[in-house]
This record gives C-alpha cells, sequence and structure tokens, in this order.
C-alpha cells in the first residue's frame, strides 16, 4: 500500500486524490482497516470541488458501522472465490459452512441488538433515529464483451442525497459473461424506493441489460 502523509496539507489530500482515482479503496478492492486508520488520520472530511475521489472514499468508509468495520480485514484480504465471497459483505445463503453462517447470523443479531440500544439512546436524548438499509444488487451486462469496469464506474456514478456506495464483486454467469454484484447503503427518508436506483442503472443501456435487487436489509 503507497504510504499517504500530510492529509492535513492540500498536497497529501492531492497525492491520496489522484490514488484514489483509479481505486475504491487504499489497500485493495476492498475496505480494510487501513482505509478506517486513514480516514481518522485526516483532519476533517475532504473538500468534494478539489478532491472528489477522496470524498466519495471518505463518505463510503464513514458510513460503515463499528460491528462492520470490526469485521474488515487488516489487510487486504486474499482474492475470493465465489463461493465464499458473500459470506462476509453479501450474506450469500449457498455457503455449505455452518460455522460461518452461525457466526454471521451472531453478528447481525449483535448489530441489531446495538442499534437498538443506540436508538432508545437518541429517542432518550430527543434526537431523531435516521432509518438505513443495506441493499446488494445484482448487474448483468448485455455480452460477455461488456466493459465491466466502465459499466461498474457508470454505476459509481450515480450520486443520490443519501445513497453510499459499498463492496463489489464480479460473479460468473456462464458462457464467458460476468454480472456485477455491488453493495450500497441508503438513508430510507432520502431514498424511499429502490427503484430510484434500478431505473437509473438500467438507464445505461449500453452496458446494462437488466438490475435486480439481491438482497435487503434494514439496518
Amino acid at each position: 500500500m503507497p504510504a499517504f502523509t500530510d492529509l492535513d496539507k492540500a498536497d497529501g489530500v492531492a497525492k491520496l486524490n489522484d490514488f484514489l482515482a483509479s481505486a475504491s479503496f487504499v489497500d485493495g478492492p476492498l475496505p480494510t482497516k487501513a482505509d478506517v486508520a486513514l480516514m481518522k488520520s485526516m483532519p476533517k472530511a475532504p473538500d468534494a470541488s478539489s478532491a472528489p475521489h477522496v470524498a466519495r472514499w471518505y463518505k463510503n468508509i464513514a458510513s460503515y458501522s463499528p460491528v462492520e468495520v470490526a469485521a474488515f480485514g487488516g489487510e487486504a484480504p486474499k482474492e475470493k472465490t465465489d463461493d465464499d465471497f458473500g459470506d462476509d459483505l453479501f450474506g450469500d445463503s449457498d455457503s455449505d459452512d455452518e460455522e460461518a453462517l452461525k457466526a454471521q447470523e451472531e453478528r447481525a443479531q449483535a448489530a441489531l441488538a446495538a442499534k437498538a440500544v443506540r436508538d432508545a439512546k437518541k429517542a432518550e436524548a430527543g434526537k431523531k433515529v435516521v432509518a438505513k438499509s443495506s441493499v446488494v444488487l445484482e448487474v448483468k451486462p448485455w455480452e460477455s464483451d461488456t466493459d465491466m469496469a466502465a459499466m461498474e464506474a457508470s454505476v459509481r456514478g450515480i450520486d443520490m442525497p443519501g445513497l453510499t456506495w459499498g463492496a463489489s464483486k464480479l460473479q460468473e454467469i456462464g458462457y464467458g459473461i460476468k454480472k456485477l454484484i455491488i453493495m450500497c447503503t441508503i438513508i430510507d427518508e432520502l431514498v424511499p424506493s429502490t427503484d430510484d436506483i434500478t431505473e437509473k442503472i438500467e438507464a445505461f443501456d449500453d452496458y446494462v441489460q437488466s438490475c435486480d435487487i439481491a438482497a435487503f436489509n434494514k439496518l
């Protein structure tokens, strides 16, 4: 992982912005504790007008809950197969590993319990509880030679209030065709319908054949 220093200065932020122009995270294809540590080292949120890629990354990392952050690796994770990729990020029910599924369920229950405690404390303090949902989308291309990188870039380029893009992967469908599986977090009040997202994705009809909701969970 490249070293990023002087993030309290314009030159340091500019260096990180150049790196994130072609990368989603600082140490591999998925978020790690390195992203969290780097984000916390910044004295304030970056200016989107001068460092748009850093601002996008900062907003994304800041959206993860403490439970999700605790599950991050200490470094870039090894490449995973289609069978085990979803266990940690997408809640894939096809896994035969009962222990992994049990641990996943325990983490989910712990997250719900922790959220209930936080919501109760906010309610007592008179603060408004912001309802969020986690959505996993399946985006299918037209052909095997569809530029999947360009397709994903188009999807991530969708900017809506209350929408934050997360981790993604490509999964084989057959005959050389792969689909994009991508996670996002939405604020329910600002994004009342997932149709608003899928319709924008399907509008990229040079790349996208269809977009479906693979999973939807309240946070």
